[in-house]
């Protein structure tokens, strides 16, 4: 006990590993361990800058629509329809799943890549996706029950799709612990590691089926009907004149906007039909090519103001502000993030290509910051002497889970129903094992089947089944609270303010269950 505190403290053994220069072995611990931790949460800054960058291109990819043309029979006019690409559940499984899981499936699988060539899987990946699952069901839930103003009820409309990634959700961990215990102990094997992978297509294909209500697949629970406006109208801010001349061509006009954020995939407006009216090919092709030239030059304004935005450290409405104390920490605030808003600058518009090309940069630059996250936790753990997977339950865990938060956050507060809040939760849940953790070991496993014929083994196999078993344990009471609020309210969020504090402060108990008993468990307390 006294060791494992002393190091905890910062009284290690000398680290001799270091991130930039050479000379950081010579700092203190106690010096070092304040630099990588103040370095870490920069980096989380980072990841919620780029995170929201990427929820804008992943906004523009779903709002494609393909055109339709029917034949009308009575005036045999052709009516062109567009229609949206994406389904709307389809969506919310694997972009926005994907979009808020992606900095810890990028860590995890930087680990794995790293650990190529070792029999033994790094412990970084896992243990961090396992915290971050507790971290999605237990503090964001907390915050969503209380976000909906006092007296305000909202309901998951559509509870046969929310079932299904509920049980997909459930199952994922229960799959985990018996790969570790039951099939493999302390072992992961080729066919497992695959396994694990293609029952996220399993997932997409359920929750579809459901969506559409596919005899003998789906569930017989009706779908409440969603309202008119899917997501209140914001309130419209004044343009400048280039922007509203930009607005024809990259359908970014606010005041028409029925729907804001990332959520704006969920607009009921997914069909805009109107009558082709016959021109001249002459004609046809000069507008095509005024169009694209404006187009061209809209995208090229929008990308300047990109950095315009970038190198602003004060908007005009902070200057009309008259407390000079908060314009001044609103101007450290922005200059502390000046590099990270330059960087992403560089990131074309999220209207190319409709949104792949900014979707994919994106990316890149998440990545990137994953990987500079896994040094500097080897960092922390090398000098402090703290487990790995401590540091991935708590610090790793909330840092990474940082845009789920957001997105859960923002669709409690702006949709007038529960079911993106919520099922950005379970989804991300389900993507962090099946992708998250099963993309890692699938790249991990292969190459030891290829190079060795040995199967991938996992070094604190225990420590991770139990934590599996206390996610699960609490995550049954998590459940269970909000199916008790949904009898007694007639909604999983909002009511009366009392109780929605009451409930908000036991899931955040359940979240410190989980760490504490984690984390003494893998530190060999228990």
């Amino acid at each position: 006990m006294v060791g494992y505190l002393s190091s905890i403290l910062g009284y290690a053994e000398k680290c001799d590993s270091y991130l930039i220069f050479s000379g950081e072995t010579a700092l203190g611990n106690s010096v070092r361990i304040v630099l990588y931790f103040l370095g870490l949460a920069y980096c989380f800054f980072g990841l919620s800058a780029i995170t929201a960058r990427f929820f804008q291109s992943m906004e523009n990819v779903v709002k494609h629509s393909r055109e339709v043309v029917v034949i009308d029979p009575v005036t045999k006019a052709e009516i062109i329809t567009h229609e949206k690409v994406w389904n709307y559940t389809i969506a919310d499984i694997s972009l926005l799943a994907f979009g808020t899981s992606f900095p810890q499936i990028s860590l995890a699988t930087i680990d794995a890549i790293r650990n190529l060539g070792n029999l033994y899987a790094g412990g970084l990946g896992p243990g961090t996706l396992v915290g971050s699952a507790a971290f999605d069901l237990f503090p964001i839930h907390a915050v969503c029950v209380v976000i909906p103003k006092a007296g305000e009820l909202k309901k998951i409309a559509d509870l046969g799709v929310w079932i299904v990634e509920l049980f997909w959700s459930f199952w994922a961990y229960i799959w985990l612990y018996i790969i570790l215990e039951v099939w493999t102990p302390n072992m992961i094997t080729l066919s497992e590691a695959l396994l694990t992978v293609l029952q996220y297509g399993l997932l997409l294909i359920h929750a579809y089926a459901q969506d559409k209500r596919w005899p003998y697949i789906s569930l017989p629970i009706a779908r409440d009907e969603r309202p008119e406006d899917w997501v209140p109208e914001e309130i419209p801010r004044q343009k400048s004149l280039e922007t509203v001349e930009c607005s024809e061509i990259t359908h970014f006009n606010e005041e028409n906007r029925d729907t804001v954020d990332i959520f704006s995939i969920h607009s009921e407006n997914s069909r805009d039909t109107y009558v082709r009216v016959p021109q001249t090919d002459d004609a046809e092709n000069s507008g095509k090519f005024m169009e694209t030239e404006l187009e061209d030059t809209c995208l090229l304004t929008i990308w300047r103001q990109q950095f315009v935005d970038a190198l602003t450290v004060e908007s005009q409405q902070s200057k009309k502000m008259d407390n000079i104390y908060i314009r001044i920490a609103k101007i450290f605030w922005q200059l502390l993030l000046l590099p990270w808003r330059f960087m992403f600058a560089f990131v074309p518009p999220c209207h190319i290509a409709h949104g792949w090309i900014s979707f994919i940069c994106s990316l890149i630059f998440i990545s990137g910051i994953a990987y500079i996250v896994t040094k500097i936790t080897d960092l922390i753990s090398c000098v402090t002497g703290i487990n790995a997977y401590v540091i991935a339950f708590t610090a790793l865990a909330g840092g990474t889970s940082w845009p789920d938060l957001v997105a859960s956050k923002i669709a409690a507060e702006r949709q007038k129903t529960a079911d993106s809040a919520i099922a950005n939760i379970t989804c991300s849940n389900s993507v962090n094992i099946y992708v998250g953790i099963g993309v890692p070991w699938l790249i991990d496993t292969l190459y030891n089947f290829i190079a060795y014929r040995e199967p991938l083994r996992i070094q604190n196999a225990g420590g991770l089944s139990f934590s599996l078993i206390v996610f699960f344990a609490t995550s049954v009471g998590c459940i269970s609270v909000l199916v008790l609020r949904r009898i007694v309210f007639g909604a999983e969020l909002g009511g009366p303010r009392l109780w929605a504090w009451i409930t908000c402060a036991f899931f955040m108990l359940l979240w410190v269950i989980f760490v504490v008993l984690s984390s003494l468990k893998v530190s060999g307390f228990i």
